[in-house]
């Protein structure tokens, strides 16, 4: 087992075969050694997080939404590393973004979900940029979705 997944499995985080894309698109695309990866929901095994944040769903629970999605963006590195998570150089980047009310504004706090896991799963080389956007419908009524840019060897 790789140092990374040590980690995660010492943080009890077990990581899910990567979903196939619901679209027209590929899971992720390397181009030298940067890999842009689509955007990952916030699905899980029990059917993940569904709704909006601040109507439907309460921060606690999209802040997890957003953590399921940070684990789905490291079973999908992994997919692109070829099943070893310690090519992983350096997570580059994220975007967040947030299915909000009118009324919500605590964004970049949901977002954290999946930043923790980036910084839990690589320490210092999993810090990373971030964009935290609050819009008014994601795919599949799915409460939070993330895509990442990552360096890998």
């Amino acid at each position: 087992m790789s140092q990374v997944e040590d980690r995660l499995a010492a943080a009890g985080i077990e990581l899910p075969t990567p979903r196939s894309p619901v679209a027209n698109y590929v899971p992720f695309v390397r181009v030298g050694e940067l890999v842009h990866i689509s955007g990952q929901v916030s699905h899980d095994a029990a059917g993940g997080v569904l709704g909006i944040v601040g109507v439907d769903v309460d921060p606690e629970t999209a802040n997890r939404a957003a953590r399921i999605c940070g684990i789905n963006l490291l079973a999908q590195m992994k997919a692109a590393c070829d099943g070893d998570l310690d090519r992983v150089v350096r997570v580059v980047k994220l975007g967040g973004f947030v299915q909000a009310g009118p009324d919500f504004f605590a964004i970049p706090q949901v977002v954290n979900g999946a930043s923790d896991v980036m910084v839990q799963a690589f320490g210092d080389a999993g810090r990373h940029a971030r964009s935290a956007v609050g819009v008014y419908r994601l795919p599949l009524n799915f409460a939070v979705e993330v895509d990442a840019v990552v360096q890998v060897r």
